[in-house]
């Protein structure tokens, strides 16, 4: 048994003010493995708030070569520990070695918030004006469990990009990822205050940033209850909010598509991370005289997946985080065969030989209505609802009848008419064809799937103030670029 006993404050690993221990389970064995210390909640907000006031005020002034050189030993010192990353989220969240990506893929985002501080114009003119983009100062990040490793670096990359000081707070879930990222930031040579980490609930570590008055920004990600939660606190002290929030994303596949490419692409997207996913493409929207012919494609690339140990390289698909998330995906399945949806696979219980970890069976439901629960709600899990659609019209108007807007998919024979329908999507992110993202394009949300975006320079952005400064002719005056 592990234990994490310090938070990281002001450069130093410190005893929290009023120390709390939670327990961590491994969702595969479902007996504890660690512990970590959760801290006095407001009192040491307060002081990583003001460590961090302190640090700005030189941290803004470096240099935006300084700042691409700490990213560079950042980068470095974090590809020395990438196989532990890999294991550590096996063990906190189930989360299989064998999706790499969950490990490596922050690596390819620091380099390109680097590379953004050689290409972006902090500095620009409109006549007589000069437009400077500025940090916006202490930030306070809030990163949730299924994305342990790279929301949080995503945040703290930019906000170090952008010449901010922050406040980490991890999901109390998955907290030992962030304390190896703390260990990494220091081993890089962080400047004392730019980096914090403070482990705790979001009810009262969250809600103690969300107030503080040296916070001037938040980014959260997480559930769409928690986030409105976090901006109704945020207005009180006026702070900007970024927030990525929950989806029920739809992959709409018109009836001249690659029928059984766009199955075997959907499960596969849908069901990685074992459905954890806020992007998951969990509706499918298929025209109704190809449900059967789609139903076979999917249910024999359900049968590929090989659950067990995360930490086995062979394991496909790994246990959900916990007790909790597996109750309400069982919940939402039951609700689903209630309610008269056609069970192709899956279902209830746990798969056959795993009595141990908190597993689900890959679930499909074909023939089901655009009114009922499974199509309407985030389930977080590896369900997928199959829709059946009549027309063009009546697909798109189900796929855009939802709170969310976080993603979207279509998949087309005809690359004009697909381009058309991706662009009638009320969502921030449409992928045609299972066509892969990058990290230098923005992610974000429509409605309640957040506000404000992540990644490239759209993603900076979101760290930065702008100014005008008026008054300097360009044949008069020489300024050197913003630092």
């Amino acid at each position: 048994m592990r234990h994490y006993g310090n938070l990281y404050i002001d450069g130093r690993w410190q005893e929290p003010a009023k120390a709390g221990q939670k327990l961590l389970t491994d969702p595969y064995t479902e007996t504890p493995f660690a512990s970590v210390t959760t801290g006095g909640m407001a009192a040491d907000v307060d002081k990583a708030a003001l460590a961090a006031r302190r640090a700005f005020e030189t941290f803004s002034r470096t240099s935006l070569e300084e700042r691409a050189a700490l990213i560079d030993r950042i980068i470095a010192a974090y590809e020395e520990r990438v196989d532990e990353f890999a294991d550590v989220m096996a063990q906190e969240v189930g989360i299989p070695v064998s999706a790499r990506a969950q490990a490596t893929g922050p690596i390819g985002h620091m380099k390109v918030a680097r590379d953004l501080l050689r290409t972006y114009h902090f500095e620009s003119r409109l006549g007589d004006t000069i437009i400077r983009r500025e940090p916006i100062g202490v930030c306070a990040l809030i990163s949730p469990w299924n994305w342990p490793v790279q929301t949080p670096v995503i945040k703290a990359i930019y906000g170090i990009a952008a010449g901010c000081t922050q406040l980490l707070k991890p999901s109390d879930a998955s907290p030992i990822s962030s304390v190896i990222l703390a260990e990494v930031f220091e081993k890089a040579g962080v400047p004392a205050g730019v980096f914090n980490l403070i482990i705790g609930r979001g009810s009262e570590v969250g809600a103690a940033m969300s107030i503080h008055p040296e916070v001037d920004m938040i980014s959260f990600t997480g559930s769409t209850s928690a986030g409105a939660r976090v901006g109704e606190a945020a207005a009180q002290t006026i702070k900007r909010v970024s927030l990525e929030l929950g989806g029920k994303s739809a992959n709409i596949v018109l009836k001249d598509a690659d029928l059984e490419k766009a199955a075997r692409w959907n499960i596969q997207r849908c069901f990685f991370n074992a459905g954890q996913s806020c992007h998951a493409p969990s509706r499918m929207l298929v025209h109704e005289s190809q449900i059967d012919e789609v139903s076979n494609y999917l249910v024999d690339e359900v049968s590929k997946y090989k659950l067990g140990d995360p930490r086995d390289p062979a394991t496909t698909m790994g246990p959900v985080v916990n007790q909790s998330q597996y109750d309400s995906i069982q919940r939402y399945i039951q609700i689903g065969i209630d309610e008269g949806a056609r069970l192709a696979c899956g279902g209830t219980g746990k798969p056959e030989s795993r009595n141990q970890g908190y597993f689900v069976k890959p679930t499909v439901f074909t023939h089901v209505t655009p009114e009922m629960t499974i199509a309407k709600e985030e389930i977080f899990g590896p369900v997928l609802a199959v829709i059946p659609y009549s027309s063009e019209e009546q697909a798109l108007e189900i796929a855009n009848d939802s709170p969310y807007g976080l993603g979207g998919y279509v998949f087309a024979g005809d690359r004009k008419r697909g381009y058309e329908f991706a662009a009638g999507l009320r969502a921030g992110r449409i992928c045609f064809n299972g066509a892969a993202t990058n990290s230098v394009t923005p992610m974000g949300g429509y409605k309640q799937s957040g506000i404000g975006r992540s990644m490239g320079s759209v993603g900076l952005e979101e760290y930065l103030e702008t100014k005008s400064v008026y008054g300097f002719e360009e044949e008069a005056t020489s300024l050197p670029e913003f630092a």
